[in-house]
């Protein structure tokens, strides 16, 4: 399982995943790393990293839904009321990046039970 260093918060930190994942894994936390400081923002540069992970969760939960509404909307507003090819593979997406930000979820947690513990 490859190893992969990123930075969140201005901390480093090292995940494994899965072989070829590594960029990936990187652009992800990039995110994260953008949501914690936006985070950072909200509750302040005190707050303990547990709460602001959750907040970077939330923040990155909360574009996810939104997104998942607007295209429900566009759905409900197809004339014809039928799901196309194109709206099927629209659901296939959907999936994949619900899954996605459950596994970064995962991650976050696991992280922020380390932190704790330490």
């Amino acid at each position: 399982m490859p190893l992969v260093n990123v930075m969140v918060n201005g901390r480093a930190y090292t995940l494994g995943c899965d072989e070829g994942e590594e960029e990936h894994v990187k652009q992800l936390a990039a995110k994260v790393d953008a949501k914690v400081r936006e985070a950072l923002g909200m509750v302040g540069r005190n707050a303990a990293d547990t709460k602001l992970m959750l907040m970077a969760a939330l923040l990155l939960a909360d574009e996810h839904d939104e997104i998942s509404r607007k295209r429900g909307v566009k759905a409900a507003g197809d004339p014809e009321g039928e799901r196309g090819p194109l709206h099927l593979q629209e659901d296939e997406a959907q999936e994949m990046a619900a899954e996605m930000l459950e596994a970064a979820a995962r991650r976050i947690e696991d992280i922020a039970d380390r932190l704790a513990a330490a």
